[in-house]
């Protein structure tokens, strides 16, 4: 069983690995608008719509790599 100080200290430990819930809405938002473009506007930026359709169905809590400690 651990002591309250050691639960805190997990607590804060697990908590400094999550993205904010801003960050969370933000990634929901351009996921949801990478889904909404057209080929000619994902060709601008590089994607093909298979890509774009891989990203879009990622669920928002799937955040990127170096988001994780």
């Amino acid at each position: 069983m651990l002591t309250a100080t050691a639960n805190t200290r997990c607590h804060k430990q697990f908590r400094a690995r999550l993205p904010g819930l801003s960050a969370l809405l933000g990634l929901y938002r351009q996921r949801r608008t990478l889904a909404e473009m057209d080929r000619q506007r994902l060709a601008d930026i590089g994607v093909t719509p298979a890509q774009a359709e891989m990203e879009a169905k990622r669920p928002v809590w799937d955040v990127p790599g170096h988001w994780r400690r």
